[in-house]
């Protein structure tokens, strides 16, 4: 486990006062790279929207009530005033011991699920889709709460009970399947996705074996293999049951159970395409790798976000002036797709800072992660930097044709209210657990 370790293994000790300052100066980039990204985005936002931003200035009224309605239509304003309630929270929050929470980790996860199966009585319905609980003017999207209670809860769990035989996985496994069972249904694939993720990371740090991780995640490149290359089980169910074979106790009920779950993955995966998923996602996940099959269907996000992107050149049209962008070629450009306009009108260029950005946030977590002062603190910050970061590489790769279409926002960047505020509360408890390892060091 990781009580009072670093990233390179070495026990947390004692180090000199005027340390102190150099460990403030790192903290800007957890507070820089979200804010800037956040700026960027406003604009962004505001360059595709510009229309409707145009009406909403000619018919504003001087009133609270007017007001409001004009944040509500203006999206980038939206995007503004939601991030500075966020910052608020994770201001609030960085001053909070994380381990004062543990008492209600519980009550907040049994809550996020209720509200997932809400989602499905009352839910409001919107692109195939019912994720989110209308409260009177705001769309509330309980899937993104969950991924942080699942991440909380998760940590404490780990944290108490380390998987260290495979009965142990039940608890983690539990946690996640339920959440994740409830998105998937909504159907919303691509925040499926995020809790496997985080199940598979934060397995891993607590110190799960290696080889314990390959078997868990078998299944799903099992299910690959039968949909695209049924040749390839021939290999790859024996190098599971060679791996079981050697890290698990209990060896022949090991490789029985290992052979009968790569089976029935092989099984059903055929069942589970054709009846599993909604034929617009059936499309997205087939679609990437050639979209011209379909280009004014399935396809047509990816060919559009493609063009949009390399007409940018080296240094972009600039912003507010990106062409494509002004006419509304992609649709929901301003949510899964904004990383398209960014690439038009800031270029190569912009579109690398942004990734850079996200790689220096990346390494700022590892860091907290590898300093904080519990296993605790270290596993929620590493679940944060997996919510983050996965999503981060996911969406990129969608929208530069390298994957397929999933429906995951990029953090900090594209528009929806309920992502933004989860994404900052998470900043502020990786801000508590950053402000408390660092307070350890100058003791």
């Amino acid at each position: 486990m990781l009580s009072g370790v670093g990233l390179s293994g070495q026990p947390l000790h004692r180090r000199p006062i005027k340390r102190q300052g150099r460990g403030r100066e790192r903290d800007w980039i957890l507070w820089g790279v979200p804010l800037a990204m956040v700026a960027i985005s406003s604009f962004l936002i505001l360059s595709i929207e510009r229309q409707v931003a145009l009406k909403g200035l000619s018919t504003f009224s001087f009133s609270l009530l007017g007001l409001l309605q004009f944040i509500n239509t203006q999206l980038w304003l939206s995007q503004l005033v939601t991030a500075l309630f966020g910052i608020v929270i994770a201001l609030l929050l960085a001053k909070f011991r994380l381990d004062r929470l543990k008492p209600l980790l519980l009550p907040i996860y049994i809550s996020t699920v209720f509200s997932l199966i809400a989602v499905q009585v009352i839910g409001t319905s919107a692109l195939g889709a019912q994720r989110w609980i209308s409260i009177g003017p705001f769309n509330i999207q309980p899937s993104e709460f969950a991924k942080l209670s699942a991440i909380l809860l998760l940590a404490a769990v780990l944290d108490r009970h380390p998987v260290e035989r495979p009965v142990d996985l039940l608890r983690p496994l539990g946690i996640i399947s339920i959440p994740w069972l409830l998105v998937f249904i909504q159907p919303d694939l691509g925040t499926s996705l995020v809790f496997g993720a985080l199940l598979l990371a934060m397995l891993y740090w607590s110190g799960m074996p290696f080889e314990w991780l390959v078997l868990l995640l078998s299944p799903l490149i099992t299910a690959l293999l039968a949909g695209l290359f049924p040749w390839g089980l021939a290999a790859w169910i024996p190098l599971t049951l060679g791996i079981a074979y050697r890290s698990l106790p209990w060896k022949k009920v090991a490789l029985a159970l290992v052979l009968s779950v790569q089976s029935a993955a092989a099984l059903v995966t055929p069942w589970l395409w054709n009846n599993g998923l909604q034929d617009y996602q059936r499309d997205r996940l087939v679609l990437f790798l050639d979209p011209t099959k379909d280009p004014l269907g399935g396809g047509y996000h990816l060919l559009q976000s493609t063009v949009g992107i390399g007409s940018g050149g080296l240094f972009g049209t600039g912003l507010l002036r990106g062409q494509l962008t002004k006419l509304r070629f992609i649709p929901e450009q301003h949510t899964d797709f904004i990383f398209s306009a960014l690439g038009e009108e800031m270029g190569f260029v912009g579109t690398i800072l942004v990734v850079v950005g996200f790689a220096l946030l990346m390494g700022r977590l590892l860091q907290v992660a590898g300093k904080a002062r519990t296993d605790f603190e270290s596993l929620v910050v590493i679940g944060v930097a997996t919510m983050l970061m996965f999503q981060v590489v996911v969406n990129i790769f969608m929208t530069i044709g390298l994957g397929p279409v999933t429906g995951i926002p990029l953090p900090f960047m594209s528009y929806g209210r309920s992502a933004m505020v989860v994404n900052f509360i998470a900043l502020g408890v990786c801000l508590s657990v950053a402000r408390r390892s660092r307070r350890a060091l100058i003791r």
